[in-house]
């Protein structure tokens, strides 16, 4: 299994972040074969045994890429989830998975123990801005909240760049990595609590000239409105943005999120410094 795309992976530690935010940390020598990316949102899938048999069913894939179940297997179970670190000398990898009820990766990671075991796969990764980038744009809830701190992490100190992170609370905020000419802005709502801002407040935000790119990873309805405005208003080319949804909210009905801070809006509409961005 380890040579290939699959490898079994344990459990070493486990640690609460926040209290909406669980963080295991893996190791095993099967991490040895594992096909790092190195870019900074790149993601993986674990794969979970069957309720009733017990057994982790791993799809067959074709040479185009497509994933098939095992003829008279049952389905294959998995979820998707960030590299939030990847220590290859060390053997270890940090994956953070949001506290919610009904998730099947994340009901498991909060009662994982060390010594429990998952398989997972090599990770990919999509974040590929131009050489030449200027600034950035990075919004996310708190399922993007792993790979936006591994943007930061990995960010150029001359690359200007704003920061918005939709949590359901104060208490749900994170130490972020330190980084160089970076504005962040927390908001709160969303996250399956009320109905997500990132779209309203993207709408806010002013773009500055120069090569830039917008990275969006948020619940589907607001990437949806992000993408909507991309296309139709701003008419940026697709290369200049990474705009993915990391879960669907099944529920119309959530209530609207509390107003935002006037100094939140006005320092949200703030003009980029041109003299910075173009330095």
């Amino acid at each position: 299994m380890t040579a290939g795309m699959f490898h079994e992976v344990t459990v070493a530690r486990r640690r609460f972040l926040s209290p909406g935010m669980v963080r295991l940390t893996f190791t095993g020598k099967a991490l040895d074969h594992v096909r790092a990316t190195g870019i900074a949102d790149e993601y993986l899938r674990l794969f979970f045994p069957d309720d009733v048999t017990g057994e982790t069913v791993l799809p067959i894939i074709s040479a185009d890429g497509r994933w098939q179940t095992p003829e008279g297997k049952p389905p294959v179970r998995c979820s998707t989830y960030t590299v939030r670190r990847f220590d290859s000398r060390r053997r270890e990898m940090d994956i953070d998975f949001v506290v919610h009820a009904g998730g099947l990766a994340s009901e498991w990671a909060q009662t994982a123990e060390p010594g429990h075991s998952i398989v997972i796969n090599n990770p990919r990764g999509l974040y590929q801005p131009s050489p030449d980038l200027r600034w950035q744009l990075l919004m996310a809830d708190a399922t993007g909240l792993p790979a936006l701190a591994r943007l930061l992490e990995q960010k150029r100190d001359n690359v200007f760049c704003r920061v918005v992170i939709e949590v359901a609370s104060d208490e749900d905020k994170q130490s972020l990595p330190e980084s160089a000419n970076t504005q962040i802005t927390w908001i709160y709502g969303g996250n399956g609590v009320t109905r997500s801002r990132i779209g309203e407040v993207f709408a806010l935000i002013p773009l500055p000239p120069g090569a830039g790119h917008i990275w969006v990873s948020a619940e589907q309805t607001a990437v949806r409105a992000i993408r909507k405005r991309v296309k139709d208003v701003l008419a940026l080319p697709a290369e200049s943005c990474k705009l993915v949804a990391y879960w669907i909210d099944g529920d119309s009905d959530r209530p609207q999120a509390a107003a935002l801070n006037a100094d939140v809006v006005q320092s949200l509409s703030a003009a980029w410094l041109e003299e910075e961005v173009d330095a």
